[in-house]
């Protein structure tokens, strides 16, 4: 796990650390020294800690302008140990969508597993998002943890499925890739 890296491709266009309105703003990573594990399993150090001990994040785009933040998850969502999406939430997304964002895109293809809890931050984030003409997608997440999801009744506060679940996103720009994910969204929804 250790040599997966957050995309930096799009580093040229945002930089969530040098984004006032970030609320990674001012966060120093290391390039070289890994001071992050989940469970025995060093991760690079360009991931952000958010304060749990197996998910870990880089928001690797947001535009302001139009509302867009794409976040790249990385480790296991444990929202029955660990409160995952309380802590993404409160302390991470939702400052995010203090600051004008409410169209969510999360990339986890490196999220090994999901365990569940309960609906109540989905529900919530999801009308908060969703009152302000916004979404939340996601895309490359693994078939198992899309099952898991499901199962739990939380499927329905995403955008996820069908061409989602196969993205080939590095090869956008970070604005193409969110027109893109918004049309997509916008079938699907509307």
């Amino acid at each position: 796990m250790h040599t997966i890296e957050p995309y930096f491709r799009w580093r040229d266009r945002y930089i969530a650390s040098e984004d006032p309105q970030s609320p990674f703003f001012g966060r120093q990573n290391s390039e070289f020294e890994y001071t992050h594990a989940i469970y025995n399993h060093l991760i690079h150090p360009q991931w952000d800690d958010i304060g749990s001990p197996t998910l870990f994040l880089k928001v690797i785009y947001a535009d302001y302008d139009e509302g867009y933040a794409v976040v790249e998850l990385i480790g296991e969502w444990n929202d029955l140990l660990y409160n995952d999406i309380m802590i993404l939430k409160r302390d991470y997304l939702e400052p995010m969508s203090h600051e004008g964002l409410n169209k969510f895109i999360l990339i986890g293809e490196n999220v090994l597993n999901f365990h569940y809890s309960d609906d109540s931050y989905y529900e919530e984030w999801y009308d908060e998002v969703s009152d302000e003409g916004g979404w939340l997608a996601l895309v490359n997440f693994r078939k198992h943890v899309l099952d898991e999801m499901a199962k739990a009744n939380i499927d329905s506060y995403f955008v996820s499925g069908g061409k989602l679940d196969e993205m080939d996103w590095r090869t956008y720009t970070p604005e193409n890739f969110c027109e893109k994910i918004e049309k997509y969204v916008m079938k699907r929804i509307g």
